[in-house]
């Protein structure tokens, strides 16, 4: 919790009502998705800001992101909330439904930067029982990393347009002695692209019917996990990779060890520091049956905890990283797209290696973004636990792919309906 404190001298301490007191506020600050670049990149942005905010002082605590959902919850049940969070889309309502996250809505209503705040913004920010109670300060979408230099190697010219020609093309990479077709990702945060080739080859995007079943085990997605674990088993995807995050996934693809990996803009800056930009490129992730993509849409902001003693200097300093400038520079920095108007335009995203990105963005109904279902309660838990048990267990055929679909699909219902029970209108 948010705590004041009151850096006086016993000499000022004895005079404070003759001749008041500075008193100076510090700022607990938790960050969730971490790496020693960000991190070092978001303490450049706080010491500004302090610069500029004499009497206010920032404490970041920077929390490793494999473990992050049960560490800040073990927090946030003790007591220790913070005065700001670095808010998962996926945390969102177990936080704010449980009246945890202070309305940042009457704050937007006086901050002169929400002019040029995209709708999506505003909009993903207050699935939550329609309050504001994040903003996000960037989206990560999925698009296909493909080494052109190995798809060389395998007399392979273009990266795949349909999931037929990734799977192809992932097993023909994979008989390069040494080498993978693909960067799978089975360890933490997997559940996101998983579901994403679930959507595909099922043809449909989201993760309900209107009813509030859910399409995660449905025939078309269950074939979807089976075609991620046939990569798996076949050789197409390192052994290791079925405890593989976003560090060890991004890795393999710039060291040459696997031609494709489907992430979002944050894995650019690695790639692009270790590779040369004409050895890779960024195309749109492949199509499916229907012959459309289903891209993931997630993101990640700053939330404001309710009980912070210190919301007026909370909202100044959330106001600060999340105004235009300071928001193209992290945008830039960590790999996301930025959200106010007129970002898009800047030389840096104009670039090459965004392409496949702007291509899924601007490709009209070809691609349809799926977005978490954020007003879920336990959609975190579900998503940093139980989905990647689940999908460890199918990619090393410990359980059948269609078993552990059904699990998932009964709980996700269950949530669903629950919710549509209580929101009824």
């Amino acid at each position: 919790m948010k705590k004041l404190s009151m850096l006086l001298s016993a000499a000022a301490g004895l005079a404070m009502f003759a001749t008041g007191a500075l008193a100076d506020t510090t700022l607990k600050m938790v960050e969730v998705i971490t790496s020693p670049p960000r991190t070092e990149f978001l303490q450049k942005q706080i010491a500004a800001f302090e610069a500029a905010n004499p009497g206010i002082k920032v404490e970041l605590v920077s929390l490793p992101w494999g473990q992050a959902f049960e560490k800040f919850l073990t927090m946030v049940q003790a007591g220790d909330t913070p005065d700001i969070v670095e808010m998962p889309e996926r945390w969102m309502a177990l936080y704010g439904n449980n009246g945890q996250l202070e309305d940042l809505g009457p704050y937007m209503a006086k901050w002169a930067d929400a002019a040029t705040l995209g709708e999506r913004a505003k909009q993903f920010g207050s699935t939550v029982g329609g309050k504001q109670y994040m903003i996000p300060y960037g989206y990560y979408l999925k698009a296909m990393f493909w080494n052109k230099k190995l798809f060389k190697e395998a007399g392979l010219d273009h990266a795949p347009a349909t999931l037929d020609e990734f799977v192809a093309d992932a097993k023909k990479i994979a008989t390069i002695p040494g080498k993978y077709g693909y960067c799978l990702r089975g360890g933490p945060g997997a559940t996101f692209g998983m579901n994403m080739f679930m959507n595909t080859a099922n043809g449909k995007g989201g993760w309900f019917n209107e009813d509030g079943t859910a399409l995660i085990n449905e025939p078309g997605s269950v074939k979807g996990l089976e075609m991620l674990a046939d990569l798996y088993k076949s050789g197409a995807a390192p052994k290791d990779a079925v405890s593989w995050g976003f560090n060890e996934t991004v890795t393999g693809f710039y060291t040459g060890t696997c031609a494709m990996l489907d992430q979002d803009p944050d894995a650019l800056i690695g790639i692009a520091d270790k590779m040369n930009k004409d050895d890779f490129a960024v195309a749109p992730v492949p199509m499916g049956p229907t012959g459309k993509g289903f891209p993931t849409l997630g993101y990640g902001g700053w939330a404001m905890f309710s009980d912070s003693e210190a919301k007026d200097e909370s909202w100044k300093l959330m106001e600060a990283l999340l105004s235009p400038a300071a928001n193209l520079e992290w945008a830039k920095f960590v790999g996301v797209l930025p959200i106010h108007n007129g970002a898009e335009e800047n030389e840096y995203f104009k670039s090459e290696q965004f392409k496949g990105w702007f291509d899924e963005l601007n490709g009209g109904d070809k691609f349809e973004f799926v977005t978490p279902p954020t007003h879920l309660e336990n959609l975190g838990n579900f998503t940093d636990n139980i989905a990647i048990k689940g999908f460890q267990e199918v990619l090393l055929g410990q359980r059948p792919a269609k078993d552990v679909a059904d699990e998932w699909a009964a709980l996700l219902t269950k949530e669903q309906q629950d919710w549509m029970a209580k929101n009824k209108k």
